[in-house]
């Protein structure tokens, strides 16, 4: 794996200061800026740092920001106390980030990101942890990547082709996860 200069700068630029650990841009906004890295397990200096995907457009860090104000992780662990179908899709979305992480290296940790499997407690990973993989990986971040695309962000941060709510619960329904 590797990353361009030029890619690493923009990502600079993004972040606000020298991006740590990065191996890869995992997501591309359609208009083309780097938007997900993907980083190692551990960082250059051997700490720890199990988030393997980080949000770096700031468009996309904003509006997870702005979701997050607005309650969306508290009203998203309530449906996960009262949905088993979610609650198990979003543990298979926990078990692959992990499955992936360790992959690269073990951290001898069950931690993912972004509060998985039990509970919401960040939006930022849970976003770039979908728009990494696609859509039909991670159900909640793949919600909270179509509430991003439904307030301004679709075609430009994210692909015009995004599920909608309404589609995305269909999908879940429809594959039986």
């Amino acid at each position: 794996m590797s990353v361009s200069e030029e890619d690493l700068k923009a990502v600079a630029a993004q972040l606000g200061r020298e991006p740590r650990g990065v191996v890869e841009i995992s997501y591309r906004t359609p208009d083309g800026r780097p938007a997900v890295v993907k980083t190692t397990p551990r960082l250059p200096d051997g700490t720890p740092f199990p988030t393997l995907y980080y949000l770096t457009d700031p468009r996309l860090t904003a509006e997870a920001s702005r979701l997050e104000s607005a309650g969306v992780m508290r009203e998203m662990t309530e449906r996960l106390g009262t949905d088993p179908e979610l609650a198990q899709g979003y543990r298979r979305a926990h078990e692959s980030f992990l499955a992936e992480r360790d992959a690269m290296e073990s951290l001898g940790t069950d931690f993912s990101g972004g509060g998985m499997p039990d509970r919401v407690k960040c939006l930022h990973v849970l976003i770039a942890h979908s728009l990494a993989k696609g859509p039909g990986v991670n159900p909640l971040g793949d919600e909270a990547v179509a509430l991003a695309a439904a307030n301004g962000l679709r075609g430009t941060a994210i692909p015009a082709d995004w599920p909608s709510l309404p589609e995305a619960s269909a999908e879940l329904s429809e594959s039986g996860e």
